[in-house]
C-alpha cells in the first residue's frame, strides 16, 4: 500500500501515521526501509520514529549487522500498545448450551487469550454477562482495562447503527434499545457490533478461500439458522439498517401448497437438517451430526442430493442477483458436509439455473466469526491510533 508522507512541519502528523502503517503492515523495518517507503529524508524519519517511541507505539526489537557501518536499529511497532478484544454470542456454543466466546489480541495481531463462558441470558443480563466475560478474558491476559481500546461483538442478528438496537436477534436480552451503548460506558472502550456471518466474512476474506477474491457471497449454514454476507471488493454490504444478508427470511411456497408460506429457513435451518435426517434414516441429535454422520456414510447420497437442492434455491437467487465470481459455503453444517456437500451443491446449482460463479468450502478450521471479529476490532484500533497522531501531532 502506498502511504503519502511529506517533508515539512505540516505534515509531521501525516509522517508519523504513515511510518506507523507500514510498520504495522510490515513488521520490523530499519530507519533506511522506512525511508524507502515514505520516500522521506533520513532526519525526518529519525524525527518521526522518535516521536513514535516515545509515544509508546513503536520500539526497537533488534539490529540488522548485514550491512556496513553501525549496525541499524530495527523498528516494530510495540504489541502492547493497545489491544483489541472481540465477543461472539452464540445461542448454542460447544458445551450445548448458550455460550459467549471471547479473544484478544495485541496491536500485532497476536492472540493473547481466548475464553468461552455459558451464560443462559434469560436469567443474566446481556450488559452484565458481557462486562463481565471481557473482565475474565483481560485477567486471563493479565492486561488493563484502559488497554483495552475497542471490543467487538458479533451477534446472530444485524446492527441498525443509527437506532443503535440489535434486530433480528433470538437471544434473550440483546434487542433491548440502547443495550450497545451501555455495554460501551460500563467497558470504558469504544464498542462495535456486527452480525456474525459478516464478520465470518471478514475472516474469509484475511484467511480463506476470499483473500485474492475481486468479491464473493458467503452462505453460512449454522446449527440452527443461515445467513448471507456480501464482499464486494473487500467492503462487506450491510444495508440501511444492517440488515442485508438475512436470507433465511426470503419468502418461499412449499411445493404441495401455494396457500402454506415458508421462507428459506424453513427448509435449511436445523429443524429442517434434523427432519431430512430422520427421513433418510440418519442418525444425530443435531444438525451438526446429522450433516457429519451422513458424510461418513457412503448410502447417504440421496440426504444430501436433497440438502443440496434446497440450498441452491436460495443460492441461485443470490447468483443471480449479484452474480459473485465466487460462492463460500461456510459454517459448521457446510464444514461438515465438507467436499461431498460441495459437489451436490454445485450440482444442484447448475441443474437449477446456467450460472457461472464458482462456489468453494471455507478453508478456516478455526471459529471464523471470532477471527472476523478479531479482524474487526485490530482494524479499528488500528485506525483510532493513527488519527489520534493527526490530531495530537497536527
Amino acid at each position: 500500500m502506498t502511504r503519502l508522507a511529506g517533508s515539512s512541519k505540516l505534515l509531521r502528523a501525516m509522517n508519523a501515521s504513515a511510518a506507523l502503517g507500514h510498520l504495522l503492515e510490515a513488521g520490523g523495518l530499519t530507519r533506511a526501509d522506512l525511508r524507502k517507503l515514505t520516500q522521506l529524508s533520513t532526519p525526518t524519519i529519525s524525527e518521526v520514529l522518535r516521536r513514535l517511541t516515545e509515544a509508546g507505539l513503536v520500539t526497537v526489537v533488534g539490529y540488522h549487522s548485514g550491512r556496513p557501518g553501525p549496525n541499524a536499529e530495527i523498528y516494530a511497532a510495540n504489541p502492547d500498545a493497545a489491544y483489541a478484544a472481540a465477543v461472539s454470542v452464540r445461542d448454542i456454543g460447544a458445551s450445548g448450551a448458550p455460550s459467549v466466546v471471547a479473544a484478544l489480541c495485541d496491536l500485532t495481531g497476536a492472540e493473547r487469550a481466548r475464553i468461552e463462558r455459558r451464560v443462559d441470558f434469560l436469567r443474566t443480563d446481556p450488559k452484565t454477562a458481557l462486562v463481565k466475560v471481557v473482565a475474565d478474558l483481560r485477567e486471563e491476559a493479565g492486561v488493563a482495562a484502559a488497554g483495552i481500546h475497542h471490543v467487538q461483538l458479533g451477534v446472530a442478528g444485524s446492527y441498525d447503527s443509527r437506532a443503535q438496537t440489535i434486530r433480528h436477534v433470538d437471544v434473550p436480552g440483546f434487542a433491548r434499545p440502547g443495550l450497545v451503548p451501555e455495554i460501551a460506558a460500563a467497558l470504558g472502550t469504544r464498542v462495535g457490533v456486527d452480525n456474525d456471518v459478516n464478520l465470518a466474512a471478514v475472516a474469509e476474506r484475511r484467511h480463506g478461500v476470499g483473500t485474492d477474491a475481486d468479491g464473493f457471497a458467503l452462505i453460512w449454514l449454522g446449527q440452527e439458522g443461515l445467513g448471507l454476507a456480501i464482499d464486494i471488493g473487500g467492503t462487506l454490504l450491510r444495508g440501511a439498517r444492517g440488515g442485508a444478508g438475512e436470507i433465511g427470511y426470503m419468502p418461499l411456497y412449499a411445493p404441495d401448497s401455494t396457500h402454506r408460506k415458508v421462507d428459506l429457513q424453513d427448509l435449511v435451518g436445523g429443524a429442517a437438517v434434523l427432519a431430512l435426517g430422520r427421513d433418510h434414516g440418519v442418525p444425530g441429535r443435531t444438525p451438526l451430526e446429522v450433516v457429519q454422520a451422513a458424510a461418513a456414510d457412503p448410502e447417504a447420497g440421496e440426504f444430501f442430493t436433497e440438502l443440496a437442492d434446497r440450498v441452491a434455491v436460495g443460492l441461485a437467487a443470490v447468483i443471480a442477483v449479484l452474480d459473485p465470481s465466487l460462492v463460500v459455503l461456510a459454517g459448521p453444517v457446510a464444514q461438515a458436509g465438507g467436499k461431498t456437500l460441495l459437489t451436490a451443491v454445485t450440482t444442484a446449482v447448475r441443474r437449477a439455473a446456467p450460472l457461472e460463479s464458482t462456489i468453494a468450502v471455507t478453508t478456516i478450521d478455526d471459529d471464523a466469526v471470532l477471527l472476523g471479529a478479531l479482524d474487526a476490532g485490530l482494524t479499528a484500533v488500528r485506525e483510532a491510533l493513527i488519527a489520534s497522531i493527526r490530531d495530537d501531532q497536527a
